[in-house]
């Protein structure tokens, strides 16, 4: 028996594989570590000269927490370093429990820990695998396991942080939900398993053929989903919608053999002054309610 024969052979998986060709283009990023509900895991790519850390709108990473600063630091891109800066904020920047003096760079190295306010972040540098995982592992933890699209605690985060950009930058937003018609009457006639598939073939095609790069997809809870739609009028959000219950009542659901006919019924309301999440997703939910009332089936605008 030759010596190679009792040695054991150990081959990178595909999977493994994959995440380090991923890894070789991943830019430096930073994760939260400690840090406000919803926020814990969420990373950031560094993906610009400069980005900055603080609790006010519109930045490139805002952290709702009081205890940071509006604009608390930031970070510089130079060359293959990236740097930190404490912007004169009141509870201090520390890297690995060292306090910066405001506005002198301070160089990152792989891991370093970033503490500003009561937020605790890690700096991973360009090529790190880690990068990857994280944002699988967070995402896993925003997602609808069935549908693939974001679950209902993501919405809850996502919504007011939309409302708060299109404020910041005086863009529009329109909201859309929907929900399954008769969805009762297919678990009834195909049992809860074809009510599974009807839902995970429906997420599947939303994400494949009808959701735009900037917009956010979620299910709400049973049969129910909402689209986020930044930067998108009224008049958009209507053509987007009706695009969406003509996709979906055209195509073929088919269930052990058996199609399927789904259809949807849809509200849709766009952003006006003063709104809160609560009251434009409140709007929609009421026009979707109308056009259930007007015969299913159908898109109707919110008063």
């Amino acid at each position: 028996m030759s010596d190679s024969a009792d040695k054991t052979s150990i081959v990178a998986s595909d999977t493994f594989k994959g995440k380090l060709r991923a890894a070789d283009d991943a830019p430096p990023a930073v994760v939260i570590l400690v840090g406000p509900p919803g926020y814990v895991g969420k990373q950031w790519l560094i993906t610009k000269p400069d980005m900055t850390i603080g609790r006010a709108d519109g930045i490139d990473m805002s952290v709702t927490d009081a205890s940071l600063s509006r604009s608390h630091a930031k970070f510089i891109v130079n060359a293959t370093d990236v740097q930190i800066v404490d912007l004169g904020s009141t509870n201090k920047t520390q890297v690995n429990g060292v306090a910066l003096p405001p506005m002198v760079p301070r160089r990152l190295a792989n891991n370093d820990q970033i503490k500003t306010g009561n937020v605790i972040f890690k700096f991973l540098e360009k090529g790190n695998v880690e990068s990857i995982t994280n944002q699988q592992i967070f995402d896993k933890a925003s997602k609808d396991a069935l549908t693939g699209a974001y679950n209902k605690g993501a919405l809850l985060d996502k919504g007011p942080e939309s409302i708060k950009r299109a404020d910041v930058l005086t863009e529009p937003l329109s909201v859309i939900t929907f929900d399954i018609d008769f969805f009762k009457k297919i678990n009834d006639s195909h049992g809860h398993p074809g009510g599974d598939y009807v839902l995970k073939e429906l997420g599947q095609l939303m994400q494949s053929k009808l959701v735009r790069s900037n917009d956010y997809f979620s299910r709400y809870g049973g049969e129910e989903f909402v689209l986020i739609l930044q930067a998108t009028p009224i008049k958009t959000a209507m053509e987007v919608a009706e695009r969406i219950r003509a996709t979906i009542e055209a195509h073929a659901f088919v269930y052990e053999t058996k199609k399927i006919p789904v259809t949807i019924s849809i509200g849709v309301s766009a952003k006006v002054p003063g709104d809160s999440w609560e009251s434009i997703y409140d709007r929609a939910d009421k026009a979707l309610y109308q056009s259930k009332q007007n015969g299913r089936n159908k898109v109707t605008q919110a008063a």
